[in-house]
């Protein structure tokens, strides 16, 4: 039983990868603008999109395995190179609060909606 439509799912993961950019921003102070958000957040978002279309996620938006693992991952794994030809670095220390954060959020997400989810069902049966 699926609890999220895809629209709403997707939403959920890039608003995961826009709070993630602009809580980095703010903590290095590097700037709130449009420009500046945009400038961060490409390479994540398209490695987002990539990820929802090698794993088919509006099938199973809200599933936490395969889906939100294998988005996650395709996220921060697709998102380093573009950093690294846009300019920018991508340090290992980098690579673990990404890796952390994303993580925590995108399958955070989903982990409420199945739970939401089973205790919906209880409430029904």
């Amino acid at each position: 039983m699926r609890s999220y439509t895809p629209v709403p799912a997707l939403l959920a993961d890039l608003l995961c990868v826009l709070v993630f950019v602009v809580v980095g921003k703010t903590d290095h102070a590097t700037g709130l603008g449009p420009a500046a958000v945009a400038g961060t957040a490409w390479p994540f978002l398209a490695a987002l999109a990539l990820g929802w279309a090698v794993t088919l996620a509006w099938r199973s938006p809200d599933r936490i395995w395969p889906t939100g693992v294998l988005v996650w991952a395709l996220t921060v794994v697709g998102a380093m190179p573009l950093r690294l030809l846009s300019g920018e670095g991508a340090p290992l220390s980098f690579v673990v609060v990404t890796s952390l954060f994303l993580a925590a959020t995108m399958l955070g997400w989903r982990a409420v909606a199945l739970l939401v989810s089973r205790r919906r069902r209880q409430t029904a049966a």
